[in-house]
């Protein structure tokens, strides 16, 4: 399977070091801008990227490559994914999956229509430690409480403080804790209780965009908490609670290491099944068996699943107030 690299932001060299861990994989091109061709000339000379491409078109023009991973700032998710679709490119996009809900559908009804792969790249939904924490839920009793806090002090707040707004807290680029960071612990959630009868999304605003926040679930039997900030730090957490046991990691969504499964006896059982590979390994792994073993359904599966944590994302950034960017959307 050969792939072809749009962008050349931090998250590509973790996806390089993954996907060396990956024999089926083979990166055939790398594509950035004019101004970043140096940094484009080091990644692939450290990992043996055969092309180099400063235009999106001819990369994609390229029939030796199979796959696009897009790797763009969240804002042109959709149209570099929209347009390697177009030219009959499977697609895996990074989170978060677009801007809005509508240009998820749109991207998903091309592929759909067409036959391609379309997978978002989030991690947590692949870790043997998460399959493992679906099949001990049901020890857990009836659950009472699901707690999440992703809490991370990014070191462009103080440069936003200032004035200077980058990407990430961008709303018009679709920034902020929830899309950069809380997007990690939605997908969490709904991978294992599907999608709540209700949210509610409380955050902390400035210059129009959410630094942090608290989103809160309704489930028809309980309630859960999603903690996202990018404006300030504490001890990480995952925590699900039942009437029989509980499941606690101090772990971040995006890497879930290890955890604990403990029963209200007192009995504890810790678990730490992910590989010691790459952290975007396993996430790789799903799409080339899924691509190679032709295993479409589970592939829409995914899918609606994408489609649900944007609806989420859409909604929670309106309760807020924060502006949610759209494109020109295409009608099919």
């Amino acid at each position: 399977m050969r792939i072809g690299i749009a962008g050349a932001g931090g998250i590509v060299p973790d996806f390089l070091n993954a996907a060396g861990c990956v024999p089926e994989i083979a990166i055939a091109a790398i594509c950035g801008t004019e101004r970043s061709k140096d940094k484009l000339h080091q990644l692939a000379s450290r990992y043996q990227i055969e092309k180099i491409y400063t235009n999106y078109q001819y990369m994609l023009n390229d029939t030796e490559i199979e796959v696009i991973y897009v790797a763009v700032p969240n804002h042109l998710h959709y149209e570099f994914a929209k347009l390697a679709l177009q030219n009959k490119k499977h697609v895996i996009l990074e989170k978060p999956f677009a801007s809005c809900y509508e240009e998820a559908v749109e991207l998903t009804t091309i592929a759909r229509e067409n036959e391609l792969y379309l997978f978002e790249a989030i991690s947590n939904q692949y870790f043997p430690n998460y399959e493992k924490v679906k099949e001990l839920l049901p020890e857990l009793g009836d659950i009472k409480i699901v707690e999440m806090n992703f809490s991370q002090y990014s070191r462009r707040y103080d440069a936003f403080k200032a004035g200077d707004i980058l990407p990430v807290f961008n709303p018009k680029m679709s920034g902020g804790a929830l899309m950069d960071i809380n997007v990690y612990n939605i997908h969490f959630i709904l991978g294992l209780f599907g999608e709540p009868i209700k949210i509610q999304y409380f955050a902390n605003i400035e210059k129009g965009v959410d630094t942090s926040g608290i989103l809160m679930f309704t489930y028809p039997s309980f309630q859960g908490a999603a903690i996202g900030a990018k404006d300030c730090k504490a001890p990480l957490c995952i925590n699900i609670q039942g009437d029989k046991g509980y499941i606690h990691s101090n772990s971040p969504a995006n890497t879930f290491s290890s955890f604990i499964h403990g029963s209200n006896s007192g009995e504890e059982t810790e678990y730490n099944l992910n590989n010691n590979k790459e952290r975007l390994y396993d996430e790789l792994k799903a799409f080339t068996d899924m691509y190679l073993q032709k295993d479409y359904t589970k592939n829409c599966k995914q899918l609606n699943h994408s489609l649900q944590v944007m609806a989420i994302l859409d909604e929670a950034r309106r309760q807020a107030g924060i502006e949610v960017q759209t494109a020109n959307i295409t009608k099919l």
